[in-house]
């Protein structure tokens, strides 16, 4: 329906004016493509043979893919939709799976999960889809021949492209007919281009609200941590935390702030779902002893990136104290695509003079 078509790409530039920019060339692509996929899903669904085709947008960070996925959303019409950054959605799907009795009326729990999740909606769309964890690379491999065998149109973003997925060499083959199955049936957009947007003027969804650019990045014993009120806990108020299905051990908790270790919450068993679960509790999360990368594991490195995409997405003002994590990495390497968002995140956190 030529209508629904031109009316998205009206308000994709319409939104990127009111934000004080253009939409830059890579992106154009993209925006054809989702235009007529607004004008596709506009036809009552008994009129295709087939569902629309599902869109798998992938860049560098910075190039402005969920900006682009937020204004498709923005612009559909109200009703069966549902928009949720990856690391939600999945903690959700796991929840629902591993519940007592999660299997009845024949059906599978992943089914009987994405029911209760996506309902009736006829669009999804996931931010930030990745598969790191070779723990849940079996559930994902699940949740996505289930979505994509559904008459439902699952639009995502990924910092890579399908190939990409699953990085570690050592379990990248157990992902690979996934990327196999992503590749065939779905239309993959690159949408690498020279500009990075996070050196504009970003638009405010892209900054993940004002909280979490209220955060600070500072050294240990700098003024500024007493004179915002954030005074080095005592002994005494050393407590516990309720996370996911986990206690955490917490400097302290004040109100809707808590104050971890670097030790505690990134180098021992912690994952996405324990910090969304601190997310939903607490506005303000501090963090202290935090390292060079560097000094830190594999996975405490990757725990990290993980909070602070949490605290963004979640929008959780973040206070680091500590070393700058992202002054070196292990043997010069080149930052990864995680750690390359986190900083792009980080560098909206204010730091000490």
């Amino acid at each position: 329906m030529p209508k629904h078509d031109q009316a998205m790409r009206r308000h994709f530039h319409q939104a990127a004016a009111r934000s004080g920019f253009s939409v830059a060339p890579a992106q154009e692509a993209a925006v054809e493509r989702l235009a007529r996929l607004a004008a596709e899903l506009a036809r009552p669904a008994w009129t295709f043979p087939r569902p629309p085709r599902d869109l798998y947008v992938w860049g560098p960070v910075g190039r402005g893919k969920s900006w682009l996925v937020d204004t498709f959303y923005e612009g559909l019409p109200a009703g069966r939709k549902r928009r949720l950054h990856f690391h939600d959605f999945f903690r959700r799907l796991h929840d629902g799976v591993t519940r007592p009795g999660a299997r009845h009326d024949g059906q599978s729990a992943v089914d009987s999960a994405l029911d209760e999740l996506i309902g009736d909606s006829r669009v999804l769309v996931f931010d930030e889809f990745h598969a790191h964890d070779a723990g849940d690379a079996m559930l994902i491999a699940r949740l996505f021949r289930t979505l994509l065998d559904r008459r439902i149109t699952l639009v995502t973003t990924s910092n890579y492209p399908p190939a990409g997925l699953m990085p570690d060499p050592l379990y990248h083959h157990l992902f690979e007919p996934t990327i196999k199955l992503i590749e065939e049936r779905m239309d993959v957009l690159d949408v690498t281009g020279p500009v990075d947007f996070r050196r504009l003027a970003a638009p405010r969804t892209e900054a993940g609200g004002r909280r979490f650019a209220t955060g600070l990045c500072l050294p240990p014993g700098d003024t500024a941590l007493e004179a915002l009120g954030l005074t080095v806990p005592a002994p005494a108020e050393s407590t516990t935390v309720q996370a996911h299905l986990r206690m955490l051990p917490a400097r302290a908790v004040r109100g809707e702030l808590v104050w971890f270790g670097f030790d505690e919450l990134c180098e021992t068993a912690t994952a996405v779902p324990d910090y969304l679960a601190l997310a939903e509790r607490f506005a303000t999360l501090v963090l202290d002893g935090v390292p060079p990368l560097a000094e830190a594991s594999t996975d405490g490195r990757q725990r990290f990136a993980n909070l602070v995409d949490v605290a963004c997405d979640r929008d959780v003002r973040l206070v680091l104290i500590g070393s700058d994590p992202l002054t070196s990495l292990p043997g010069g390497q080149t930052p990864t695509r995680d750690l390359d968002r986190t900083a792009s995140r980080l560098a909206m956190l204010r730091r000490a003079n």
